[in-house]
């Protein structure tokens, strides 16, 4: 799970060990180390520039099944070399596109945009590997559908989700 101490990666780690997955978390930053094996991650990754071989080592031996991906560029393309033949990856994001903070910096997004990891859908069968992107948005109006896969979810009997920071209803710009 990448961003494993967000709000996705947290409910996605809780979900995986009830299915008694091993799960490896990224961050970036160590200090958000304690706080992914407080969540039960198995492993923990700052992400960095071996991060290719921090995967690779964080498995021990395993195989790489299922990527949950939203930081996008290099990450997103390490991944994809380590995952396994059979393996998945979903993209929900693309996090690397931005940079810290509020605005935007076009030209740097223009960069990554133009930089970003193109596959080949030919080498992708060689591969035997499998990338979906994924969106919530598009499940809103399928109310039968998205009630089936949260009631999957009540039945896991889930921990509430981890609330790190509150914030006044004044600061809010309606």
């Amino acid at each position: 799970m990448y961003s494993a101490a967000g709000g996705v990666g947290i409910l996605a780690n809780r979900i995986a060990k009830k299915l008694g997955a091993f799960t490896v978390g990224t961050i970036g930053t160590s200090a958000k180390i304690d706080f992914l094996k407080k969540e039960g991650y198995d492993r923990q990754i700052v992400r960095s520039s071996r991060f290719k071989k921090d995967l690779q080592e964080s498995l021990s031996g395993r195989e790489l099944d299922l990527v949950l991906e939203c930081i996008g560029g290099k990450i997103f393309q390490e991944s994809y070399d380590v995952m396994t033949p059979m393996g998945k990856m979903i993209v929900y994001g693309a996090a690397e596109m931005m940079g810290e903070g509020s605005g935007v910096n076009w030209l740097r997004l223009a960069y990554k945009y133009f930089s970003r990891p193109k596959l080949d859908p030919m080498r992708m069968i060689s591969d035997n590997k499998a990338i979906m992107g994924f969106n919530l948005i598009w499940l809103y109006e399928k109310v039968e559908k998205l009630t089936k896969h949260l009631n999957g979810l009540v039945k896991l009997n889930i921990s509430p989700p981890h609330i790190g920071k509150t914030f006044p209803l004044e600061m809010t710009k309606l």
